[in-house]
């Protein structure tokens, strides 16, 4: 087996990889450290949570561990779609290159331009960057590319999703043609086929796992919910979650939950703090030194339940993350192959448990026609009974303030009994009515005579000037009271 110490890298880097306490490289590093240590271009395909930052980050140290960097101009560039990404990349560099001599630089939004602009200033040796700041950085004149030797583009299909592919093309128009370049990709679409074939010359093709597919070392499971009620969906969903972390017990010693919505991952990490749950959320609409906390908190093991959007499905290295659960299906196909990688890696074994409703069947199906496999089906265990003993009493009391609003329909804070309908009252009336006022009705009977005359003598036409027409629905048994309020009106 290939251990590092056969792959030609620096005596400091080696040295750094030991106390690391890593040996072995795993495949995609075995197979692109040495093209990459050769100046050869790099395209590796490998499934996520394999080890690809080490595969450029170990080569591009090697290389940079001679020479010097200038002001503004660097000589390498990492390109990452994501904050977290970009900064877990930097963390990298700082564990591998602590032995050698060489400068960085963060260029990721939610950071001050000023101190940014500094660290360019001094020259730095490695740059890394998200693609929306580096060109931010590169327009204000702060910055050149002309320099670049080395240029890597990590978790390229999670570019293309995010629809960074045209500043990505922009940026490599900006670097030196005879750079060399180190291009990542879980899955390759043919959007990414296609800039491959334009930016790379003849690179080293490094694939160590079929496209898209998932760890053999996770268990899957899938339950297919269906609510008892639509407006219970998310009460009932959010209790079947609460259920399926209780039954793993011990096991589950942190995971991440991911839902589509960024409104979702607030309520969902809200309802599981209130029930007693270690959680809290992280998506792209956080200030960016709470999302660093969150993640630092959940690395360190003080944070035991993340709560996320697809913001950090991709790339974010946690080693032991037990489990993963999906609250929503994904919509794309792929990034159900990137949620569940964050558990089970290097080796390591994990759970990824995912709730299924009905309108998430054609994703579903998607899903599991990627990954060529079939998902387990796991039992509901709640069931439709006992779930909905779970809704909370604070959504009861919504749902009947909502039905009273939509005609009221619910029930009565006095008493059990639903309340009277429209037709009920009615009848009740009917009934009720004429006996309190058979002695107003033969008092007002000379008066209603005359008006129906005055009706008359106006051809039909009441004072307004429209048709004139009886109570619709009352017929002979309208109560007199009814009529009185209709021929005072005229009258007067």
């Amino acid at each position: 087996m290939t251990k590092f110490s056969e792959l030609n890298l620096n005596p400091k880097v080696l040295k750094a990889i030991e106390e690391a306490g890593y040996d072995t490289p795993t495949p995609i590093q075995a197979g692109a450290i040495p093209p990459a240590l050769e100046g050869r271009d790099v395209l590796g395909i490998a499934q996520t949570g394999t080890g690809k930052t080490a595969s450029f980050t170990l080569p591009m140290i090697t290389l940079l561990a001679r020479g010097r960097a200038r002001a503004r101009m660097p000589r390498s560039l990492v390109l990452c779609p994501t904050r977290e990404l970009a900064a877990q990349v930097a963390e990298n560099f700082d564990i591998y290159a602590k032995n050698v001599k060489l400068t960085k630089a963060l260029l990721i939004g939610g950071v001050s331009f000023k101190e940014q602009d500094a660290l360019i200033d001094k020259g730095v040796d490695v740059l890394i960057a998200t693609p929306g700041r580096l060109l931010d950085h590169f327009e204000r004149g702060k910055l050149l590319l002309t320099g670049v030797q080395v240029m890597v583009v990590d978790e390229a299909d999670r570019m293309l999703d995010m629809g960074f592919i045209p500043d990505i093309e922009r940026i490599f128009s900006l670097t030196p043609f005879t750079r060399q370049t180190l291009f990542f990709s879980a899955t390759m679409a043919p959007e990414i086929e296609r800039i491959t074939n334009t930016f790379l010359s003849a690179p080293a093709r490094i694939e160590v796992a079929r496209q898209a597919t998932a760890s053999e070392t996770i268990t899957q499971g899938v339950v297919m919910f269906k609510a008892s009620r639509r407006d219970r969906e998310g009460t009932e969903k959010r209790a079947l979650l609460r259920k399926l972390i209780e039954l793993e017990g011990d096991a589950c010693s942190n995971a991440i939950i991911f839902c589509n919505r960024k409104s979702d991952v607030d309520i969902v990490a809200k309802s599981l703090k209130k029930y007693g749950f270690d959680a809290a959320p992280i998506h792209g609409d956080l200030d960016q030194s709470q999302r660093m906390k969150t993640l630092d908190g959940f690395r360190e093991g003080t944070l035991r339940f993340l709560v996320a959007s697809d913001v950090a499905a991709r790339g974010l290295d946690v080693p032991a993350v037990s489990h993963v659960f999906n609250f929503d299906v994904p919509s794309h196909a792929e990034d159900y192959v990137h949620r569940i990688g964050r558990t089970g890696r290097a080796g390591r074994k994990g759970k990824a448990m995912m709730i299924c409703g009905p309108k998430d069947e054609k994703n579903f199906d998607a899903i599991e026609k990627l990954i060529q496999k079939e998902i387990p089906r796991v039992e509901n265990p709640l069931g439709h009974v006992e779930t909905e003993a779970t809704t909370d009493a604070s959504d009861e009391k919504k749902e009947n303030k909502s039905r009273r609003s939509r005609g009221g329909r619910g029930r009565s804070k006095s008493s059990d009994k639903p309340q009277e309908t429209k037709v009920e009252a009615q009848e009740q009336v009917q009934t009720e009515a004429p006996k309190e006022t058979s002695k107003r009705d033969d008092d007002q009977k000379p008066e209603q005579d005359r008006s129906r005359n005055r009706r008359n003598d106006r051809g039909g036409r009441n004072d307004r000037g429209g048709r004139d027409s009886n109570v619709v629905g009352m017929g002979d048994h309208m109560p007199s009271f009814i009529a009185l309020s209709f021929d005072e009106r005229r009258a007067g």
